[in-house]
């Protein structure tokens, strides 16, 4: 598949608006990003991004990581990749892609942190889900995942919703601009944010149960230079803000965070 100069830039900024996040790479699941191809065409990305951001959601440590990404989508609507994890698209037009994936929660290492000591590991666990985005316009987009299967127990679920504009500003100059809201259910917050009387007892945290609600909202921002043809190179910046009972955990050192991203992609 090859993409025109718009779509790759639109690709890039895409991903970092949408994926730019208070928890970093961990956030890497909450929208399905199909790089603007129509169904019925095969291509894909391969990159890398580095991330610059923090120890653990809530955390006052930083951490940062580069990653190397790939993602491919076939004709017949499957794709798979580190971005959108593997699934299907069932629509059969391009502004409005929906269906069904499988990706993963990444846990969280107690030995990322000292504030994690006594904490426990929560393992990495597979998700199922389902998406549902939609193009208003070239420029203007709607992002919708639900995932579950995260945390302790398996049994954490998540709705992440967004929206994203962006713009050209000189031929090879590509501005995007983002919004982003995650909803949590009580097993998610209890894993990532609360303390059990077990943890309780080795971290010396006191006890917290979070209930579930709204858990962060997060404004983005990213600027693409077109490199050539099929290859860019993009900043992102994400401010984010934990709410409610996440905000409110013990864990939570720092309540407002900025992570920052570099994306050099090239589309094939």
């Amino acid at each position: 598949m090859v993409l025109p100069v718009r779509a790759v830039a639109t690709a890039a900024v895409a991903a970092c608006i949408t994926g730019a996040a208070p928890a970093a790479w961990a956030q890497a699941f909450d929208a399905v990003r199909l790089y603007g191809a129509a169904p019925g065409t095969d291509g894909g990305t391969v990159g890398a991004v580095f991330i610059a951001g923090k120890a653990y959601p809530g955390s006052a440590q930083d951490r940062n990581l580069i990653v190397p990404v790939i993602d491919y989508q076939w004709q017949n609507g499957w794709f798979a990749g580190v971005s959108n994890g593997l699934g299907i698209n069932l629509a059969s037009r391009p502004d409005q892609p929906f269906g069904l994936r499988l990706t993963a929660d990444l846990g969280r290492k107690s030995s990322r942190s000292v504030a994690l000591s006594g904490m426990g590991d929560i393992d990495a666990k597979p998700e199922i889900g389902a998406f549902f985005n939609h193009t208003f316009s070239p420029a203007l987009f709607l992002t919708s995942s639900l995932r579950y299967g995260a945390g302790n127990d398996g049994k954490g679920a998540v709705l992440d919703l967004g929206a994203g504009h962006s713009t050209a500003l000189a031929p090879q100059w590509r501005l995007g601009l983002g919004v982003a809201a995650s909803v949590v259910n009580s097993a998610f917050m209890q894993s990532y944010f609360g303390v059990s009387p077990a943890q309780a007892t080795t971290s010396g945290y006191p006890v917290y149960r979070p209930a579930a609600g709204l858990r962060d909202v997060r404004a983005n921002l990213a600027l693409t230079y077109q490199l050539a043809r099929r290859a860019s190179i993009t900043g992102a910046a994400s401010v984010g803000t934990w709410l409610g009972d996440a905000r409110s955990s013990p864990l939570v050192r720092q309540t407002t965070s900025l992570t920052g991203l570099v994306v050099i992609g090239y589309a094939f």
